[in-house]
C-alpha cells in the first residue's frame, strides 16, 4: 500500500475533494490523508510515499519537515528546495531568456534593513538611486510589488514618481520590484499540472475574491493562435522552473501575452472561488499526477543539494516537455515546444552547476544596454530633475 499526505492551510474544499478522489481511485492500494506532524526527529523512517505541499512556504516548521522527507525518498509536489530558492524577479529574467514576453521590470533596493545593517554593509549599493532613469525605463503607470510575494499582498499601482516614492517609503524591509503596467485587453490565469496539462481560465483581477465574477468558463475566450502561444509559454515556464502544480497569469495587450505572475505553486482551487468546472478539472488533473508520480521508479537518493534542486537528468527534462505525438493528443498543440526543450535543459543545467553565475547574468540582462544609456542621459538632465532627485526617498545606506 502507498500513502499520500496533504499538507494544507485554511482551504477546505480542494484538499478534501482530492483526498476523496485519490482514495476512490486507489481502492485500498493507495490511500490519502491529511499530514499530521509534531516534533520531527532528524532520523526517522519514511511516513509518506508522496506529499502534496500547499502551505510550507508560509510555515517554516512545515518547510523543514518536507525537505527532510525528501531525504527519505518521499516524492514532493512541489519541490521544496527550488521553491525556497525561487523569487519572482528571477522568474521574469528567466522568462525573457526563454523567449516569453514579460513587462519591463526593475528590482529595487530595500527601503530599510534589519538591525545590524549599517552604511559599511551597503558599500556596493548605488546611492542615491537613479529614480528618473528607472521610471523612464519602466514607464507610468507601474506596479510596485514584493520580488517574492504572493496573494496580491503589498501590491500597488502608482501613476507618478511622487506616488512611487510615497508607496516605496512604506515598504520597510521588503525587497520590491517596479514593473510596467500592462493595460490589458484580456487576462487569463492558467493551471499547469505535471508541467504538461494546461487549463486556460479567463480571469478578471478587478473583481473581488469569492465574488463569483473572477473566473469565466469560456473555451473560446482566446483565439486558437493565442491559446496555442499561451499554452506553449505555460509549459515552457513550468518545465524550466520544475513546478508540478502552478498557475501562470498573462495580461494580454495587442495580441501579446505578457507573463506577469508565474510563481504560484499552491494556487487557489477552492470550489467557491474558481467554480465547479475548474475545481473539478484541477482535482482530476492532480489525482492523475499523483498516480503517475507513484508509478515512477523511486531511484536512489543523492545527498547533494543540487540533486534535490534539479533531481531529473536532462533526458527526463526533455521528455517532460512531451513528444510531438503526445502533444497531438492534447486539446492545444504548441508545435514549437520541442524546439524550446534544449534551451530549457541547458538553462536548468546551468542553474544547478553554475547557479551564482547564472543569476548574475540573468539579472544583468533584464535592463538592456540601451536602457542603461538612457539612464545615464537622464542623470545628465536639467537642474530641475537634479533637485527632484535630492528630494527622493533614500534607500538606506545607514540605520537612519
Amino acid at each position: 500500500m502507498k500513502k499520500v499526505g496533504l499538507l494544507v492551510g485554511r482551504e477546505k474544499s480542494f484538499p478534501q475533494a482530492l483526498i476523496d478522489k485519490i482514495n476512490e481511485r486507489g481502492q485500498g492500494e493507495v490511500t490519502a490523508e491529511f499530514v499530521e506532524v509534531g516534533g520531527v526527529r532528524a532520523v526517522e523512517a519514511r511516513r509518506y510515499d508522496l506529499i502534496i505541499d500547499r502551505i510550507s512556504h508560509e510555515v517554516p516548521f512545515y518547510r523543514g519537515f518536507v525537505k527532510r522527507c525528501v531525504l527519505e525518498g518521499t516524492k514532493l509536489i512541489n519541490n521544496p528546495f527550488w521553491w525556497s530558492a525561487d523569487d519572482k524577479f528571477f522568474n521574469y529574467s528567466l522568462a525573457a531568456k526563454l523567449g516569453v514576453a514579460v513587462p519591463k521590470t526593475v528590482l529595487l533596493p530595500q527601503q530599510d534593513y534589519i538591525e545590524g545593517i549599517v552604511s559599511e554593509s551597503l558599500r556596493n549599493l548605488e546611492f542615491p538611486l537613479d529614480w528618473e532613469g528607472i521610471v523612464e525605463y519602466v514607464g507610468m503607470p507601474a506596479i510596485i510589488k514584493p520580488f517574492d510575494g504572493g496573494g496580491w499582498k503589498n501590491v500597488s499601482r502608482v501613476n507618478s514618481l511622487e506616488e512611487l516614492w510615497e508607496v516605496y517609503n512604506t515598504t520597510g524591509t521588503l525587497c520590491m520590484t517596479l514593473q510596467e503596467f500592462i493595460n490589458f485587453d484580456q487576462f487569463v490565469r492558467c493551471y499547469c499540472i505535471g508541467q504538461e496539462e494546461v487549463m486556460i481560465m479567463p480571469y478578471d483581477p478587478t473583481k473581488g475574491y469569492l465574488s463569483g465574477e473572477q473566473y469565466i468558463n469560456d473555451p473560446n475566450y482566446l483565439s486558437p493562435e493565442l491559446a496555442e502561444r499561451v499554452t506553449k509559454d505555460v509549459r515552457t515556464l513550468c518545465t524550466a522552473l520544475g513546478y508540478d502544480i502552478n498557475t501562470v497569469e498573462f495580461a494580454i495587450k495587442d495580441g501579446i501575452p505578457y507573463a506577469i505572475d508565474f510563481m504560484n505553486p499552491a494556487p487557489d482551487a477552492d470550489l467557491h472561488s474558481v467554480g465547479e468546472f475548474y475545481h473539478n478539472w484541477v482535482v482530476n488533473a492532480v489525482t492523475d499526477l499523483v498516480f503517475k508520480r507513484l508509478g515512477e521508479p523511486q531511484g536512489k537518493t543523492r545527498y547533494r543539494w543540487d540533486s534535490f534542486l534539479s533531481p531529473e537528468p536532462p533526458q527526463q527534462l526533455m521528455s517532460a516537455v512531451a513528444s510531438a505525438t503526445e502533444q497531438a493528443a492534447r486539446t492545444i498543440v504548441p508545435e514549437p515546444v520541442r524546439e524550446v526543450g534544449s534551451d530549457i535543459v541547458a538553462g536548468m543545467t546551468e542553474m544547478v552547476s553554475e547557479a551564482a553565475t547564472a543569476v548574475t547574468d540573468l539579472v544583468s540582462s533584464v535592463i538592456e544596454p540601451k536602457s542603461e544609456g538612457k539612464a545615464k542621459a537622464t542623470r545628465a538632465k536639467s537642474a530641475d530633475k537634479s533637485a527632484a532627485r535630492k528630494s527622493a526617498p533614500r534607500s538606506k545606506k545607514t540605520s537612519a
